[in-house]
């Protein structure tokens, strides 16, 4: 019992503590988490890519990163409504309807796994060859999304059960557990791939695995903590109305999620007629471009659970500096990746791949983008806050006309008058500028934030 107060004082914090401490501790394992996370594409960009070819290298990234994320994308959006609930009657103490809500979540975690699992496996060929993906290409990233989307279960339930533990503070376990997973995928890589010779099969099969192990962790965790959020596989199923709850803050999240997708899709499918180099030089743009959404991303989950448990225990002013300080902090720490990113981007290239073409088309991505990162800052820290207190379908209809819509237009009216890579990756910059005035607009007169007392 005494074991059990302590932790619930410690994450009582996040309520009561230094709100910059506060966030920053919860910012850096959630940071490291994510890192841990993406680097399981990543090895296998990087051990395919030296290993197999940029045929390979194509096609276990680009188009079929873009289309992973179309489906997880949605169901890892839908799930974020059980953080918010979690979150905010954590912070008010609610102990019974934090336990229907972690059940139900985990119930959902299950269903949803099998239900991506066959809507991936059958709908990726038909998605691909929608993306005019290169014919050297199509294939192998066929192979790689099928056995892919066969871990779908282990994927959903490792991110619903990292969210329930970082709802109620605690934000180190999840990381762990991605640490142990990462190492395990890269020692599966290497086996796989460089030692039996399976190629983009073996390195689908590694990341599968490995999210698998993340997945029983975090579930084992569940089950053993005594706290309120405990998990009882015996209770595990759908509470119908906080399964409505759940997915009534969840969905705008998922169908945000679903439609950035589709409007990365269209922008990559405008990249594959650009051939093969430029193919594999945004393959690994996107695994370098991958640390600022690392860090942002860090630092909106951080102030939708702080938002939460703040606005649950009914503490408004506290929540409105936190935003503020969380702004700050995220603006201090773009600049500072943005211009590293910028210098240091041609030796990260050479990592990937040594085709010449490929790191001259990948530098040139990579420098004309970092200089605008600094234009997202306000729409994941805003758009986080918001959700942290159930404001969400406003906040995601912004996002969907600022950023999907534009983004569209941009990409059918433009690229075809004056084709090229820059043209294309403008609709970037372009539609985050946009997006940001008009959440600071809602923000400033309209959100629930600044309307409570």
């Amino acid at each position: 019992m005494e074991i059990q107060n302590t932790e619930l004082q410690k994450e009582n914090k996040i309520t009561e503590g230094v709100i910059w401490k506060q966030l920053l501790l919860f910012f850096f394992p959630i940071l490291f988490g994510t890192f841990f996370q993406q680097l399981y594409n990543a090895a296998d960009a990087v051990i395919v890519g030296r290993f197999m070819g940029k045929e390979a290298l194509s096609a276990v990234g680009g188009g079929t990163g873009t289309v992973i994320n179309l489906l997880v994308g949605f169901f890892v959006g839908l799930s974020s409504g059980a953080t918010v609930v979690i979150s905010q009657y954590y912070g008010a103490k609610r102990e019974e309807m934090v336990g229907y809500a972690v059940h139900t979540a985990m119930a959902f975690s299950l269903a949803g796994g099998l239900v991506m699992t066959v809507l991936g496996v059958l709908t990726a060929p038909w998605i691909l060859q929608a993306m005019d993906t290169p014919a050297d290409v199509l294939e192998p990233a066929i192979l790689y999304i099928r056995i892919y989307y066969l871990g779908m279960v282990g994927n959903l339930v490792y991110n619903v059960g990292a969210g329930i533990l970082r709802a109620v503070g605690d934000s180190r376990r999840p990381l762990y557990f991605l640490i142990a997973g990462c190492l395990t995928n890269i020692v599966l890589d290497l086996l796989f791939v460089v030692g039996f010779r399976m190629g983009v099969a073996g390195a689908a099969l590694a990341t599968i695995l490995s999210q698998l192990l993340s997945a029983v962790l975090v579930i084992l965790v569940l089950m053993r903590t005594q706290d309120m959020h405990h998990l009882d596989l015996k209770r595990i199923g759908f509470d119908v109305r906080m399964f409505k709850r759940i997915i009534r803050i969840g969905f705008p999240a998922g169908l945000q999620s679903v439609l950035y997708s589709l409007s990365n899709i269209i922008i990559q499918t405008a990249i594959n007629g650009e051939g093969t180099d430029t193919v594999a030089a945004w393959t690994v743009y996107g695994k370098l471009d991958v640390v600022f959404w690392m860090i942002i991303n860090a630092f909106g989950i951080a102030i939708t659970t702080f938002v939460g448990q703040n606005y649950g225990a009914g503490k408004t002013d506290r929540v409105k500096k936190g935003i503020r300080i969380c702004l700050g902090m995220t603006l201090g720490a773009t600049l500072v990746v943005s211009a590293i990113l910028y210098l240091v981007c041609g030796g990260i290239y050479r990592f990937f791949s040594d085709d010449a073409e490929v790191l001259r088309i990948g530098v040139e991505i990579t420098r004309f983008l970092v200089p605008t990162y600094v234009t997202y800052i306000c729409i994941e820290i805003l758009s986080g806050a918001l959700r942290g207190v159930g404001d969400c379908w406003i906040p995601t209809l912004i996002c969907l006309t600022g950023i999907c819509l534009i983004r569209v237009v941009w990409i059918m009216a433009a690229v075809p008058r004056f084709p090229g890579i820059k043209t294309i990756i403008f609709s970037y910059p372009l539609t985050w500028v946009v997006t940001t005035i008009l959440f600071v607009i809602y923000y400033c007169f309209f959100s629930k934030i600044r309307r409570r007392a």
